[in-house]
């Protein structure tokens, strides 16, 4: 029982003495965050004090009251040390490896004050986008000078518009000349119950700048027709037409195609959304290679007529604004030659390819 007793006194005080040089760290660290001392300084001064710590373990005499003082021991600070130097070193790597990506914000974002820079907001807004390899500071940056032009602000265009201004997209024009009915708000819904008689165009503008402030929002409260469409298109690098008919689509494909504009395209139907990226300066087709001329009467009827389930447009939608970043930032493979068909009903994805039109009236001249 003695030596119980005795054995758990020497315990205690090696335990403390373990604690103070805790504590001692912990004080450096408090003082450091006091006086706004850079992190990097922080952690040089701990790893002085550990330095310091070990140091006087291997160079004074076992007994000695510092060493005493210290842990008694160096074995515990070298292994402590081992650990901080194997985290040390894995954080560099992670970093070297963003920084060869392009995601070292440091490196790929212009300093405040120049064209094309990022405030500290808009940094901590987009940090999950510049912490993807594929993306990086330099990706951001490419969406915040991008210029996109979506053709409609009904059901693909709403939820396209909400995340194109959500990534960053520097600016968006929306052209659209409808007005929010009642019967939009099931499945158009960036627009509010309150905005019902309003053009679709202001009210997507309105949830736009309030969702981010830091994009240019262009409404256009009028119909796309020949008269506009070459001039606007060339304010514009990359278009998404959402729109429900044949006559804009066929207009919005010959413009882009004559511009050498992508041309990102979706449709819906019931169950059903397709989607599609054409651009056959790329070596893809254009729109009226895969749908030559407009169906009978009937045979393609609108939402209106046909109807569709709410959410088929936000899925589509959000696809399209996937392509719209890839296209962009140049992360991963668009959808180029290829088209994605959606049944929501079953659950069911596929994809098909698709090929240029050698007698193609819009882009055989175009195609590589």
């Amino acid at each position: 029982m003695i030596q119980r007793a005795v054995s758990g006194a020497s315990a205690l005080p090696e335990r403390s003495r373990l604690l103070l040089v805790l504590v001692l760290a912990a004080v450096i660290w408090g003082l450091g965050i006091m006086m706004r001392t850079p992190r990097s300084a922080r952690w040089m001064m701990i790893g002085l004090l550990l330095l310091a710590v070990i140091g006087v373990q291997l160079v004074f005499p076992e007994g000695h009251p510092l060493r005493e003082a210290t842990g008694g021991s160096a074995a515990l600070w070298l292994i402590v040390s081992g650990i901080g130097g194997v985290v040390w070193a894995y954080s560099r790597f992670i970093a070297d490896l963003r920084t060869k990506s392009g995601v070292d914000e440091e490196r790929a974002i212009l300093p405040a004050g120049k064209s094309g820079s990022f405030s500290d907001t808009e940094l901590n807004r987009y940090a999950r986008h510049i912490a993807l390899r594929e993306v990086g500071g330099a990706g951001q940056k490419a969406l915040k000078n991008a210029k996109v032009l979506v053709i409609g602000a009904g059901g693909l265009g709403a939820p396209a518009l909400q995340y194109l201004a959500a990534v960053g997209v520097g600016r968006i024009g929306v052209i659209d000349d409808d007005m929010v009915e009642n019967s939009n708000l099931h499945r158009q819904v960036i627009h509010k119950d309150a905005a019902i008689g309003m053009p679709k165009v202001f009210s997507a503008q309105t949830e736009m700048e309030a969702q981010n402030p830091f994009v240019e929002v262009r409404p256009y409260n009028r119909r796309l027709d020949a008269s506009i469409a070459p001039e606007l298109f060339a304010e514009y690098d990359l278009v998404l037409d959402g729109t429900d008919n044949f006559e804009t689509r066929y207009l919005v494909n010959a413009t882009c195609v004559a511009a050498g504009i992508p041309l990102i395209s979706g449709a819906l139907s019931q169950w059903e959304g397709q989607l599609s990226v054409f651009d056959p300066a790329r070596g893809a087709p254009c729109y009226q290679c895969i749908f030559p001329q407009a169906p009978a009467d009937g045979l393609a009827p609108s939402c209106a007529e046909a109807g569709v389930i709410g959410p088929l447009p936000g899925v589509v939608g959000a696809m399209m604004a996937v392509e719209a970043v890839k296209l962009i930032t140049g992360a991963g493979t668009a959808l180029l030659g290829q088209m994605v068909i959606y049944d929501a009903l079953y659950g069911e994805s596929r994809r098909i390819g698709v090929k240029p039109r050698t007698d193609c009236p819009i882009c055989t001249h175009t195609q590589r």
